[in-house]
């Protein structure tokens, strides 16, 4: 296998092993055969790289325990993908898989050495499966099952557990049980011989108007690029209440920003408007649908900045403006009436005349 560096958002480097295209194409077949076996197994509360699951689905069962339990823990196990037993995992596989020939060839995969950037090759020792391979998230899933799923369902099962592949929340009722349950959790992980990050594994307070009470716990988490904290809301008669909710990540509101700034497309003022229409619009479309997804409004500053900088390109390109900020935003305002579809959030009425002048 290849192993290719990835940059993350916190500056780290995640490394990607990349089967060959033979073995992408035996991966996928097996699968193919193993998914439907395996998938019946796991629970509701797994929803990562699973059919019919979705990150949406997961957070909004994380939005729905915020307004019912007072505290959660914010689990962060650490060097996953690196650290996976294959005694272990094997052992889980061999509960449900009785073809020899499936297990030599899934051992095959999780011992082939990985060949790095210089061309040198590293063997794995007994640990560590494949990020990057087609096969890895059934395999993981079906880890992390037994590990902390099913363990925690037959161990402590007054709590809930939302899981996205390895990233994992677990909602208690009181600061006494979360930490009851995460000395649990460690010791467990242990002993499966996992680790959780011992920085960025963490208790929480799901802070609302029925659990302000003063403690030391942060008030907040992150989980699939929103982040969740006490947030104003306003009850339909115009009062307003504190919640615990999610909205973007100021991260993730950063990176589409910076995104939108080395564009630089206010200055392709040798194209139409539809360019750069048909340029962003899948882009526009994606960040809407995710991050919009809890709560629209706490993206619209993304939009407001779209809109401004389609602004600035409408000046530098038409003379008829001369630098008038006010004569172009008119000229967008209407255009974002007559083509509401031209622009993705146009057509929703999301910030069409916000950040136009």
């Amino acid at each position: 296998m290849r192993e290719v560096e990835i940059p993350k958002s916190d500056g780290g480097i995640r490394k990607l092993s990349i089967p060959t295209v033979e073995d992408r194409i035996a991966q996928q077949v097996i699968k193919s055969y193993l998914e439907p076996r395996l998938d019946r197994l796991f629970h509701p509360s797994s929803y990562g790289y699973r059919s019919q699951k979705n990150a949406h689905q997961a957070l909004r069962q994380v939005q729905r325990h915020c307004r019912r339990y007072f505290y959660c823990i914010d689990m962060d196990i650490k060097s996953f993908f690196d650290e996976v037993s294959h005694d272990l995992l094997m052992k889980a596989l061999r509960k449900h898989v009785s073809e020899s020939w499936v297990l030599r060839l899934i051992e095959t995969w999780l011992r082939a050495p990985i060949r790095e950037a210089d061309g040198s090759e590293r063997l794995r020792i007994g640990r560590g499966t494949p990020q990057g391979g087609v096969i890895s998230p059934l395999l993981s899933n079906l880890f992390l099952h037994y590990v902390l799923d099913e363990w925690l369902k037959r161990t402590y099962s007054g709590v809930e557990l939302v899981r996205y592949a390895d990233d994992a929340v677990v909602f208690c009722r009181t600061a006494r049980e979360a930490e009851y349950v995460l000395r649990l959790i460690r010791e467990r992980m242990q002993a499966c011989e996992l680790r959780l990050h011992p920085d960025k594994t963490k208790i929480v307070h799901c802070k609302t108007e029925m659990s302000q009470g003063q403690n030391d716990y942060p008030v907040y988490f992150d989980f699939l690029g929103y982040r969740f904290q006490p947030r104003t809301k306003r009850r339909r008669d115009g009062s307003l209440f504190l919640s615990f909710d999610g909205a973007i990540l100021p991260k993730s509101e950063r990176r589409i920003t910076e995104e939108l700034r080395q564009s630089n497309f206010q200055r392709w003022v040798f194209v139409g408007i539809e360019v750069i229409a048909a340029k962003f619009n899948a882009k526009l479309r994606g960040w809407l649908n995710y991050y919009g997804e809890l709560d629209r409004f706490k993206v619209r500053r993304i939009f407001e900045r779209f809109n401004f900088r389609l602004l600035k390109w409408a000046i530098k390109k038409y003379e008829r403006f001369k630098g008038s900020f006010r004569k172009a935003g008119r000229w967008l305002r209407s255009l974002a009436k007559k083509k509401p579809h031209l622009f993705h959030h146009w057509k929703y009425g999301i910030t069409a005349n916000q950040g136009i002048a």
